[in-house]
């Protein structure tokens, strides 16, 4: 009787082993005692207009500035920002009560004690503080009390300067975009080499511009230095307070009402024609970006009737006028005697930038990527009629009388003001998100408090050491091997076996 062969399922049994062999050799020691998971962290993004609620996670044993932070959820809270509950006592806190209770659902219950929790409020509050301190004070308190009756770790509320805003902006950027370090196939970090990308945000109460740079910064108060990665970062950043959209449109409004003599109606160039609202003079003069254009005397809740003409040289004209290029006592500047060099390299613009470009693009069909073209589109939006706006975009209806203002205050601060120019203005890109996460200052700031930016260079392995590496390459040559000499002592049995059948 001829020998029976070898099982035929005896090559995939051979590969099974290697192959949960390869699985054994990339599985961490520690990770096979206990899965890390992941570890949390909260900002309260607390902006003139509006608060927003980021949870960031990160693997729990790769900390240290491994850059493997992500957004995890986002949360915006309904109303205004914190600052318009003044003198509302516990409304402020009370607002924040949804997006909290959502991140106590969002964020695993173990890990509740353990998740850092930042608020960090920006223009809106800098201008209560400059009205009414106590106010802005008390403000900070309740919210405190509030996020402290939480599960989580409160790490305190704090006001930003315009220089905090518009590093931390620069540092999510960045971050974001992986120009500071990049996983590679080695299973190490290292740092790409690439150049950084400047950061630009509109708020509702202020606008930054952050870039790197190799000029000389004239005014110190410009300039910021950093340490990340091993790497040194000089940053010139600038924050205009009252340049954010919102107090824009209040000083052009204030500067319009008083130019027309204070009356109880004014023509407003910026309005689309067909477009007419009435307002409560107090909703133009309560922020002390008006100050210089407010009467000495006036009824708070007089009533102004402002009418659309839709003129968008005359809108030109008065939106111009809200800056001042007359003077510099440095060797160049951009306006209101701010020193700046050069914009160098590529910008991000984020926040408010975002949303007026986006509106342009998809009103007018014009791409707005040179100045010329952003020129056109403005032009073409504050040509059109209040109904033809409406039919266009419907579900914006309570903000489309500002789009021709605020995209007209967009080319001169950028074109005029920070100097684009015809070569510089298409390297902007106007982003919402990078990857998954919401372009802003909150990650950057939660990334400089929680110490997930180290100043050295970072040589952590994600998942395997150059050790694993040989071992896996040279067990699977291994198995290879195997499979091969199985396959041919396969071959030279069947031949065998063949050349004996033909003999009988």
């Amino acid at each position: 009787m001829a020998q029976r062969s070898a099982h035929p399922a005896a090559p995939i049994a051979l590969l099974l082993f290697g192959l949960v062999a390869i699985l054994l050799l990339t599985i961490p020691t520690q990770d096979v005692q206990e899965a890390p998971g992941f570890m949390y962290g909260i900002v309260l993004d607390a902006g003139s207009s509006h608060t927003a609620l980021y949870i960031y996670k990160w693997p729990a044993d790769k900390q240290n500035g491994t850059g493997v932070v992500t957004q995890h959820t986002e949360c915006h809270v309904k109303g205004g920002g914190i600052s318009s509950y003044a003198g509302a006592q516990g409304a402020a806190g009370q607002s924040l009560e949804t997006c909290l209770d959502q991140a106590v659902k969002d964020i695993p219950k173990e890990r509740h004690q353990l998740t850092p929790v930042y608020l960090g409020a920006t223009a809106g509050m800098r201008l209560l503080r400059i009205s009414n301190p106590e106010l802005a004070a008390q403000i900070l308190q309740e919210v405190g009390h509030k996020i402290q009756s939480y599960p989580f770790s409160y790490q305190g509320a704090a006001i930003l300067s315009g220089q905090e805003e518009g590093a931390y902006g620069w540092v999510t950027v960045n971050y974001l975009l992986e120009n500071f370090i990049k996983y590679g196939f080695v299973g190490r970090w290292f740092s790409p080499g690439r150049p950084t990308v400047g950061a630009l945000d509109l708020g509702g109460a202020s606008t930054q511009i952050t870039f790197a740079t190799q000029e000389e910064v004239e005014d110190e108060h410009d300039m910021i230095k950093l340490h990340l990665y091993g790497q040194k970062y000089s940053l010139y950043t600038h924050s205009f307070l009252c340049y954010g959209q919102d107090q824009v449109l209040k000083r052009l409004l204030a500067r319009i009402v008083k130019s027309q003599g204070y009356s109880g109606s004014v023509i407003h160039p910026c309005y689309p024609a067909g477009h007419n609202r009435t307002l409560k003079l107090n909703s133009i003069f309560n922020s002390p970006c008006t100050a210089e254009h407010k009467p000495s005397s006036y009824n708070s809740q007089a009533s102004l009737k402002v009418q659309g003409s839709g003129h968008y040289e005359h809108c030109l004209s008065n939106v111009s006028e809200i800056f001042s290029f007359d003077s510099c006592p440095f060797s160049q500047c951009s306006f209101d005697k701010v020193f700046q060099p050069n914009v160098t390299g590529s910008f991000m613009a984020f926040s408010a930038f975002f949303y007026i470009h986006s509106f342009l693009q998809h009103t007018t069909g014009i791409t707005a990527k040179t100045p010329s073209q952003l020129e056109e589109a403005a032009k073409t939006v504050c040509s059109m009629t209040f109904n033809q706006l409406l039919l266009l975009a419907p579900q914006q209806k309570s903000r489309l009388q500002d789009y021709c203002a605020s995209s007209v205050f967009v080319k001169i601060l950028m074109l005029r003001g920070y100097s684009f120019d015809e070569t510089s203005f298409p390297r902007i890109s106007f982003q919402k998100k990078a990857g998954d996460a919401s372009v802003g200052w909150a990650l950057g700031y939660m990334l400089s408090l929680s110490s997930l930016l180290p100043a050295e260079t970072v040589g952590l392995r994600k998942a395997l050491t150059l050790g694993a590496w040989g071992a896996l390459l040279f067990l699977f040559v291994l198995q290879l091997a195997a499979v091969l000499v199985f396959v041919l002592l396969r071959a030279c049995v069947g031949k065998k076996k063949g050349g004996s059948e033909s003999t009988i």
